[in-house]
């Protein structure tokens, strides 16, 4: 019989059976890692997840931590906090509901990333000339469309997770693309170096998701390839905005200088 749970676990929602199923994954762990001779693969993973420590009842304790230094630096970007708080809750405990919330969010803030792409390279924020407005209004109903099938696809028909991953790549190389070109671009006309920004950050973003394409069991239970991704995305976050405060900057003075 299970003894009653402490409180702080209480809190967040473990119960006897999760507490078992946590006991015994890393009672197997220790085992397999205390082995002689060594096994090759000492540490497997349940239920495809790697047994992680948790700390204070956090179940990945660092991609919480990481997690939440990308919600400090989209602060200020009100339209993509949504997509890191669902991080943080789904790494905080590790059930269907936050894992959908999760990945919906991850979708939505990559989507939305590939929509501001395209609004701000080809200028569809402007009212003129007037055909700008009408692919500003058909831009906005196909990226809701496709979001939407692809909400609908892993809700109803498969809970596909290399689907998602390869749909996520695509919409965010995309983007890339854009931005990288865009900047080259802009920095060869104008000779100013904030312009080839979105080029660099690219390139670190580029760099930190190659490590979502590793997958290693977590150095002392607590530290993975996926929460390293989520630290590796900090600072090209903050630094994205402040690209961003930049162009509207020199948007600003480009309309006074044309007043």
């Amino acid at each position: 019989m299970c003894q009653a749970l402490p409180f702080h676990l209480r809190l967040l929602l473990w119960t006897c059976p999760a507490e078992c199923d946590y006991t015994c994954q890393h009672v197997v762990t220790d085992r397999r890692v205390a082995r002689d001779p060594p096994m090759l693969n000492p540490i497997v993973q349940f239920h495809g997840k790697w047994p992680f420590h948790r700390i204070l009842g956090v179940q990945e304790p660092f991609s919480v931590l990481f997690s939440f230094f990308n919600f400090l630096a989209h602060w200020k970007g009100m339209a993509r906090i949504l997509c890191w708080t669902f991080s943080m809750l789904f790494h905080t405990r590790d059930f269907p509901l936050t894992e959908k919330l999760d990945y919906f969010g991850a979708g939505a803030n990559v989507m939305y990333g590939l929509y501001l792409a395209v609004i701000r390279i080809f200028r569809l924020d402007q009212e003129d000339p007037r055909y700008k407005p009408t692919l500003r209004r058909l831009l906005t109903a196909v990226c809701l469309i496709l979001y939407t099938l692809h909400v609908c696809y892993l809700s109803f028909w498969s809970w596909d997770y290399t689907y998602n991953m390869i749909a996520n790549i695509v919409i965010g190389m995309t983007q890339n693309v854009l931005w990288t070109a865009w900047g080259i671009i802009r920095y060869r006309k104008t000779n100013r170096f904030w312009t080839v920004w979105p080029a660099l950050i690219v390139v670190w973003i580029i760099l930190a998701m190659s490590l979502e394409l590793l997958d290693f069991a977590p150095w002392k239970g607590l530290i993975d390839a996926h929460s390293l991704w989520h630290l590796g995305t900090v600072i090209p976050a903050a630094w994205w905005y402040l690209f961003l405060v930049k162009d509207i900057q020199d948007d600003v003075t480009g309309i006074r200088l044309k007043t």
